[in-house]
């Protein structure tokens, strides 16, 4: 798959534009199962970029799809701008099963709603997002294939020689939020095994979007002059216009028993090594605090899903380009903290 070299993006819409531009794979997918497309949860950071790529494939394609957006749509702006997309919006309190009961058919659904920041002095709500919902909507669409987000956070932290876990690799969740998340799987995987429901989880860390993840808070640091915390030293990374490429063919690996899948970037990116690019890049040496060296952090190994669906587009060196062009001019963030360097389970 040939790389992308972004642009120094002006505007959010420009942005979410260049996101949510459909591969040909993707379009292709949508021309050969035309079917409606559910996305539970389409209100938060990846999910409003990946109900415009779906409606662009779909229009691509030049099929009649349905693409239904769900969510309590707390933020109007976004409602508004998957309407103009072509997204059929529908709030729904996803932790009523009668509603959840009430929404349309679809044979395509993706599962990304959940509940991680906050879970300290909340842990039951979390819980209930992370577990209760999964089976209200398991129930509902039980007939459909299901794509269900996941996170890497189920798995034990690893130090960058192991290589990162693997699928094959025994969860180890530690926290009320990555026990819940586990949780969640645990569910799909047993309707999936119960009812034969199709099901693919996803397994991510993190996405890549200029106005919050991992890059952006390192080089906001950098350039606030403020210390880049090293207790943990290294990440794993994905443009999240990759991200949404492969939700939409993960459908391809939906089966049952539920297929997990890893998804993030090839990298084993170092965080000092980041930040001092960025202080490069925005001309402000970065100011580091803790840490030593060979520590212990939330690593995948996603190389099934290169084999699957071939390596990202976007390569890290491109990622953290953008990223500094993105905060130099002052780009918008939205205002979420990824906690990448938290480590204990609490959010």
């Amino acid at each position: 798959m040939d790389t992308w070299k972004l642009p120094s993006f002006k505007t959010e819409e420009e942005l979410e534009s260049r996101m949510s531009e459909p591969t040909a794979a993707v379009v292709e997918e949508f021309r050969k199962n035309p079917g409606d497309l559910a996305i539970l949860g389409i209100g938060g950071k990846i999910g409003v970029t990946l109900g415009m790529m779906a409606a662009r494939a779909r229009d691509a394609a030049g099929v009649r799809s349905r693409i239904l957006g769900v969510s309590r749509f707390s933020d109007k702006a976004a409602r508004a701008r998957l309407e103009k997309a072509g997204v059929e919006c529908l709030e729904c309190d996803l932790l009523d099963r009668s509603s959840v009961d009430k929404l349309p058919d679809a044979p395509r659904v993706v599962f990304m709603a959940g509940k991680k920041f906050g879970t300290s002095g909340s842990e039951e709500t979390t819980w209930a997002m992370n577990t209760v919902v999964p089976a209200y909507v398991a129930g509902r669409y039980r007939d459909s294939a299901i794509v269900a987000y996941s996170t890497g956070c189920v798995y034990d932290v690893v130090t960058p020689y192991s290589g990162g876990s693997s699928e094959s690799d025994p969860p180890r969740a530690v926290g009320d939020y990555a026990q819940s998340a586990l949780g969640r799987e645990r569910v799909f995987q047993h309707f999936s095994r119960a009812e034969g429901t199709r099901v693919c989880i996803l397994r991510l860390n993190y996405a890549i979007d200029p106005r919050y993840g991992v890059l952006h808070d390192i080089a906001r640091k950098v350039a606030a002059g403020e210390g880049v915390e090293l207790a943990v030293e290294n990440f794993n990374c994905i443009w999240q216009g990759d991200v949404l490429e492969r939700t939409l063919l993960a459908f391809r690996h939906a089966a049952s028993p539920a297929f997990v899948l890893n998804l993030t970037g090839p990298e084993t990116a170092s965080v000092r090594r980041t930040a001092e690019e960025f202080g490069r890049l925005l001309g402000k040496p970065p100011v580091f605090r803790g840490g030593g060296e060979g520590g212990r952090a939330y690593l995948n190994d996603a190389a099934l899903s290169f084999r699957l669906f071939g390596y990202p587009r976007v390569p890290l060196a491109e990622m953290i380009r953008m990223q500094a062009d993105w905060i130099a001019s002052g780009g918008g963030s939205l205002g979420k903290p990824t906690h990448f360097e938290t480590t204990d389970g609490t959010y």
